[in-house]
């Protein structure tokens, strides 16, 4: 049997659903910050990225981290609205009825 590929979890961020409700609402980043333990944390738990999700050694990595590619990418995903169940639905045509059914029912109006 070939290898099989597992998902890598040490380098794993919280995903933008997350990250969405973590910049949205301050508790909700408040209770995931208090399930960490800070001794356990790099640079004691001070230099947190909100919008990636990690944690950094220093004020200066943090900084440079903020400048950079993979971040500005993040902060332009995270702009972006997120998809819902109405947007799939929509997007295979359901639940929309495209103006056709409430020109029907005017037609009917109008006859009776």
């Amino acid at each position: 049997m070939g290898a099989v590929r597992r998902t890598k979890t040490k380098r794993r961020t919280r995903d933008y659903d997350q990250v969405r409700a973590d910049v949205e609402n301050p508790k909700h980043l408040s209770q995931y910050k208090a399930t960490k333990d800070p001794e356990d944390l790099p640079g004691l738990g001070r230099h947190y990225c909100v919008e990636c999700a990690k944690w950094f050694e220093s004020d200066y990595n943090l900084v440079a981290h903020r400048k950079g590619k993979n971040h500005k990418r993040r902060l332009r995903l995270l702009k972006e609205e997120p998809h819902s169940q109405k947007l799939a639905e929509a997007a295979v045509g359901l639940g929309t009825d495209n103006g056709v059914r409430s020109q029907e029912n005017d037609e009917m109006a109008m006859d009776n």
